[in-house]
């Protein structure tokens, strides 16, 4: 191990799409020294990152870390969770669908004893973000994905919504918005709207394929001390004399926690780790955006403009006693995603499209688990998909395949379509819908919940509302892993909010002022 240790005043673990917001915020001030540990390397320059619509090949690529699951009772034991191994994290990697928070998502974290996180304070943060979102521009809106549009709004009676961000809904059909250029589909990940036009700060110090894999505490106790793995195979020492911003994601940060001794103690201990500190919630409430599939075969083929090949969508309320948020959502894709029917059999069409249904809020929850001491042995994720007592997640699905019927056999989409490939037009029993729809589920890739903020007698919080680690000082975490409950929609851009909230916390910087009434209260 080097003797010398190297100090900043912030240390930030993992240069994704929180730590990049924080990188730029804290390192505005050029007195402030700011280093970012990112485990794999920079996007810059590179057009397999940078270009949105080549995402799918980063699937599996040297860019992810790909997490296996376990064995699923009642779901896809098979899913291979991804997660980004770049600058930019998942805002690299992913298709950058983006939408503000619901109102209702986060009154949800209010109650659950997160003071300071309801809709009248987080989204006028909208008005700090770097990043640009705009609606699927017109040159990619092929006609297949404008005809599911129109068939979805005309067969479900659903209206066509022009952009998504625009205002509150609950239910529509219509072109996603996304964080991207739509005249040269570059990505507007984190990583490019916030640390590429300040690279050359000099108070900035980027260590990328830089690992980090244990927490220390410093003289006074603190956990302001990392050993990270350099690119060389050295091992350091990083101190941050004010505060460390764990900030590596829904999996890695809590496995980061567990390695350093931070979670259950009977956890760590049956693994030979020291309890530096016992913390039952770490590793818990795990939550994702459980999705099954339905795959078309096509006439022919397609048309070949688009922004990412997943560019429209819709939403649906089955249950108007939730409220005003959508229950069910839908991908539209524009290629065959064939990933989990071609391995139960079905046929991979040379020309097809998909619909994806979609719990938003789903009601099952996992954990995750460190399987060894050992820092490079990839730690265990049970989502525990569809064993929510109530059967909520499965019916969601099952109603989702037979809505995604209604809309493949309303015209102007019908038109383009020649067969049901999976499941089949033969498979029409709520029994073998479910059957079908759960072994062909898939993710959306939104783990998160694993360090969930809470009240102080929250006895699995993990961070206060001010997202410090409860009991302890030093380190803050900033991440998807914070959430306390999964928000409806994608959720990188609640990422992005949380992450200017959480500079403005640390700096003591006011909030932005309240958005109107009608703003506010979306």
């Amino acid at each position: 191990m080097d003797d010398e240790t190297t100090t900043y005043d912030y240390l930030i673990i993992g240069g994704g799409t929180a730590g990049s917001v924080l990188a730029a915020r804290l390192s505005e001030d050029p007195a402030c020294r700011v280093c970012v540990v990112e485990g794999g390397p920079s996007d810059v320059g590179d057009e397999r990152i940078l270009k949105l619509r080549n995402w799918i090949n980063l699937l599996g690529s040297e860019f992810d870390y790909g997490y296996t699951t376990e064995e699923q009772a009642r779901g896809n034991s098979h899913i291979l969770h991804s997660r980004a191994r770049v600058l930019g994290g998942c805002s690299s990697h992913n298709t950058l669908i983006s939408f503000l928070p619901f109102p209702q998502d986060l009154e949800e974290w209010v109650r659950g004893g997160c003071d300071g996180w309801g809709p009248e304070t987080i989204l006028p943060y909208r008005s700090r973000l770097r990043n640009t979102i705009v609606p699927v521009g017109a040159a990619d809106r092929n006609a297949v994905a404008q005809d599911f549009v129109t068939a979805a709004s005309t067969g479900l009676g659903v209206p066509v919504v022009e952009d998504f961000n625009a205002r509150p809904f609950t239910d529509g059909a219509g072109f996603f918005s996304l964080a991207y250029d739509p005249a040269t589909n570059n990505r507007s990940s984190a990583s490019v709207a916030y640390l590429h036009p300040v690279m050359d700060r000099p108070n900035l110090t980027l260590r990328l394929e830089t690992w980090a894999y244990r927490l220390l505490r410093d003289a006074e106790g603190r956990f302001t001390r990392v050993q990270v793995r350099n690119p060389d195979g050295s091992v350091s020492t990083l101190e941050a004399e004010a505060e460390v911003l764990l900030c590596a994601g829904a999996i890695d940060t809590p496995r980061l926690l567990l390695l350093s001794g931070i979670g259950p103690a009977d956890q760590l201990r049956d693994l030979g780790i020291e309890v530096g500190a016992d913390m039952p919630g770490v590793g818990e409430n795990l939550l994702d955006h459980p999705e099954s599939v339905m795959v078309w075969e096509t006439r022919g083929p397609l048309p070949p403009n688009s922004a990412m090949d997943s560019d429209a969508g819709l939403f649906l309320r089955r249950d108007a006693a939730g409220g005003p948020r959508p229950d069910l959502m839908f991908h539209f894709y524009q290629v065959p995603f064939t990933t989990n029917t071609e391995r139960l059999g079905y046929p991979v069409p040379e020309h097809g499209v998909c619909m994806t249904p979609n719990v938003p809020r789903a009601r099952s929850v996992g954990r995750m688990w460190l399987r060894s001491a050992d820092p490079a042995v990839k730690p265990a994720l049970d989502f525990r998909y569809f064993t929510d007592p109530e059967g909520y997640d499965e019916r969601t699905i099952v109603d989702g395949l037979r809505i995604a019927r209604e809309v493949a056999a309303t015209a102007p989409l019908s038109d383009w379509l020649l067969r049901e490939v999976a499941p089949g037009p033969d498979v029409r029993s709520d029994a073998d819908l479910s059957e079908y729809g759960r072994r062909a589920a898939h993710t959306v890739y939104h783990p998160a919940g694993t360090c969930r903020m809470g009240a102080e007698d929250d006895p699995l919080a993990v961070v206060d509302p001010q997202l410090r680690l409860r009991g302890h000082d030093g380190l803050r975490i900033v991440d998807a892993s914070v959430f306390p409950t999964m928000p409806t929609i994608n959720p990188m851009v609640t990422v992005l909010l949380a992450a200017e909230r959480a500079a403005d916390l640390i700096t003591a910087r006011p909030a932005p002022a309240p958005l109107g009434t009608e703003a506010a209260d979306r």
